[in-house]
């Protein structure tokens, strides 16, 4: 039990040092590691178990506070509310880390959401894999800035969505409301997806 108790406290931090960039951040995060290591030696198992839970927490808050940054400012002529983002634990949505900002223009808006770590990828990379899937339920499948794109497009309600899957690891929903196929188009290329890549 002792190895892989270590082994757990290796992969934390190491992953905790490629994902923190703030001191004081990194400081609660490695204090927490410390504190279950002091736990552990105690053979205070479940105090130990929570410190490193606690810590794992700590690195998906932060992953998500970095997909904030991918997230594209408006467009000409439109308005961004603030980002939302979400840092789900493991026992929740499978530890699923999000990013969302809605986009405004009179009546029209968007909503981008970049997500990962979520057990509903694996569904969505089903669905790029096979071409008639993708065109099952009236989507089209595309490219956008050399990422796989499905739209799906109602010019009858100027309503539409764009899913990208990115590096099999990211999902990249676009969705619009009184919009042209054309601005939700432009919304999407506006990510940068070569960042989210190496993210």
């Amino acid at each position: 039990m002792s190895k892989i108790f270590r082994m757990c406290f290796t992969a934390l931090f190491v992953s905790s040092s490629f994902f923190i960039y703030s001191a004081v951040f990194a400081d609660e995060i490695t204090d927490s590691i410390e504190e279950a290591m002091e736990y552990y030696n105690e053979s205070n198992y479940v105090e130990a178990a929570n410190s490193l839970d606690y810590a794992s927490q700590l690195i998906r808050q932060k992953r998500s506070g970095k997909l904030e940054a991918l997230l594209p400012e408006p467009l000409a002529g439109w308005s961004a509310e603030d980002v939302k983002s979400k840092a789900a634990g493991p026992g929740y949505l499978g530890g699923m880390i999000s990013a969302k900002r809605k986009y405004k223009k009179d009546k029209s808006s968007v909503t981008i959401e970049i997500i990962t770590d979520s057990p509903a990828l694996q569904s969505m990379v089903m669905l790029f894999s096979n071409p008639a899937y993708a065109s099952a339920d009236g989507g089209k499948l595309t490219k956008i800035k050399r990422q796989k794109a499905i739209i799906k497009y109602h010019p009858s309600k100027n309503n539409g969505e764009i899913n990208i899957v990115v590096a099999k690891q990211y999902l990249v929903s676009v969705k619009g409301r009184n919009i042209s196929q054309n601005d939700l188009v432009d919304y999407a290329s506006a990510i940068d997806y070569k960042m989210l890549k190496k993210f």
